[in-house]
């Protein structure tokens, strides 16, 4: 059991190479990977969860593994999808990778993934939500930088959003700029 558990903490490492494709539409050369897309995901979820009050353990494991099926397929953009049952791709996946997890956690695991894909949970809203917010931020970032085709990827996100919490974010960061975190933050010697 071990060896299986290992062989999938190395597949999860597969992440830190996948890119985020879509970017590349927008003429982003180097874009963020799967895993860095994933961590903050991962952290919008938890704080996302806190604000509508609903499980928190649950949306974050969610959110941590919720792009777990692109070690195998890839970050595939929305045009692609358009030409697959994506959806079947990536359930498929998720129940191929899991079986080399222990049988309580491959349950837990493709539980999970179903429910974020169907969205039938407050906390799948969430993570779905905590996905489109990381989207926001990215492209707000990538615009910063000077790569302006990237206002499609708001729009659609932000017009997505389903929490209120979420919304009221999304509005806030779309007039935060990105640099403002560490503003005023720099030692006075």
């Amino acid at each position: 059991m071990e060896k299986e558990i290992a062989k999938f903490m190395y597949e999860m490492g597969q992440l830190k190479r996948v890119k985020r494709s879509g970017w590349w539409i927008a003429g982003v050369k180097d874009p963020e990977s799967v895993a860095e897309h994933t961590f903050r995901t991962a952290a919008i979820a938890y704080l996302l969860a806190h604000l509508e009050g609903v499980d928190i353990e649950k949306a974050v494991l969610m959110a941590l593994f919720h792009d777990m099926p692109e070690t195998r397929t890839n970050d595939a953009h929305r045009i692609v999808r358009r030409y697959v049952n994506w959806k079947e791709v990536d359930n498929q996946a998720v129940r191929d990778q899991s079986k080399r997890l222990p049988d309580e956690i491959q349950a837990q695991m493709v539980n999970l993934l179903g429910e974020f894909e169907k969205e039938v949970s407050p906390e799948a809203k969430v993570v779905r939500d905590a996905d489109l917010l990381e989207c926001i931020l990215q492209a707000r970032e990538y615009h910063a930088l000077g790569y302006t085709d990237v206002a499609d990827w708001i729009f659609n996100a932000q017009t997505a959003l389903k929490t209120e919490s979420a919304k009221k974010l999304a509005s806030e960061c779309l007039k935060t700029e990105p640099k403002e975190w560490w503003q005023g933050l720099k030692a006075k010697e």
